[in-house]
């Protein structure tokens, strides 16, 4: 087990952000992807007074995430969950709002360490990629069935791939002799099919391609466009929610959200703005902040992270 699967990124920032929110007694703060329960752990010995809702599509990281947070009892409840079922987990456990919600949107180190769940382009394993392996297709299943055409909206949409194409015209051609199971195979495919100049900058050649397939098979940008309204919906007021993503297309999706959360929307030229057109959130911070040099020296997984943050100011006017 390697030491970067236990080193939450952008830790401390997370908690500061949180932390006006989480100070009374009773506040509930929901860590929307648990993981392996660094950011969990960190919260409820920071705040010993907070309750925290964990959810986690990945059985295995609930299990890990179970032990680990075992010492502090009922204070912890976790759930199998992908998280934007938020809002119907706080309905069964009797949770109209809550103080403070994380969200870190990176693959658990967990994936990315564990050979045979398919997620990591350096070793060849089965292509799978299911962050909750009990249900859904595989990114194998995707590779080998999906008309041509689908496969080059995913990879441009999904991995920003520019030789999409080119990379398609392959995967069909060599799907058509033996259909794709490993990961070796793929990467080897992609290295070929790029031109030397793509090759030159940008890591590893089938870094998009491998991110667009994950995407993919675990619909996480819908899920998303789903969750952050969800997460905010729940906030109470002076609640606060904190957002880690590590790819564009997250962080697009979660600035849109809190921008638009944070906006006027009365029609120019009012005297007075309505209430129901005053903004609903404050944001916390300018832009996304990004992790320290000595933070990504310690843990290269942080590199790609921006994080945002907002407040809730006001209620919903019905």
């Amino acid at each position: 087990m390697s030491n970067t699967r236990h080193v939450p990124v952008m830790l401390q920032r997370c908690l500061d952000l949180l932390a006006p929110a989480l100070r009374e007694p009773g506040a509930v703060v929901v860590d929307c992807t648990l993981g392996l329960g660094g950011h969990s752990e960190a919260l409820l010995t920071q705040f010993p007074e907070v309750r925290l809702i964990g959810l986690d599509r990945d059985t295995e990281a609930l299990r890990l995430s179970a032990e680990r947070l075992a010492p502090f009892g009922e204070r912890a409840t976790l759930v199998h969950a992908v998280y934007d079922e938020l809002p119907a987990v706080l309905e069964r456990l009797g949770l109209p709002r809550v103080q403070g919600v994380l969200f870190d949107l990176g693959v658990s180190s967990m994936q990315l360490d564990e050979a045979d769940r398919g997620f990591a382009y350096a070793q060849d394993a089965p292509l799978d990629m299911r962050m909750d392996q009990t249900t859904g297709i595989s990114a194998a299943e995707v590779l080998n069935s999906y008309p041509p055409g689908d496969l080059v909206r995913i990879l441009r949409a999904y991995g920003e791939e520019k030789q999409a194409k080119r990379i398609v015209s392959a995967i069909v051609r060599e799907r058509g002799k033996e259909p794709f199971a490993n990961s070796a195979r793929l990467v080897e495919l992609i290295r070929d099919a790029l031109p030397q100049a793509a090759k030159r900058t940008g890591g590893n050649p089938a870094k998009r391609t491998f991110q667009a397939l994950r995407i993919e098979v675990n619909g996480e940008l819908s899920v998303l466009e789903r969750a952050i309204p969800a997460a905010v919906a729940a906030l109470a007021v002076d609640g606060r929610i904190a957002v880690l993503s590590y790819q564009s297309l997250e962080d697009r999706l979660v600035k849109q959200v809190l921008a638009a959360g944070a906006a006027n929307t009365a029609p120019p030229g009012l005297p007075v703005v309505p209430e129901e057109f005053q903004p609903r959130l404050k944001l916390l911070t300018r832009g996304a902040e990004l992790p320290t040099d000595e933070e990504i020296a310690e843990n290269r997984r942080a590199a790609p992270a921006r994080l945002r943050g907002a407040m809730r100011i006001r209620e919903d006017v019905r």
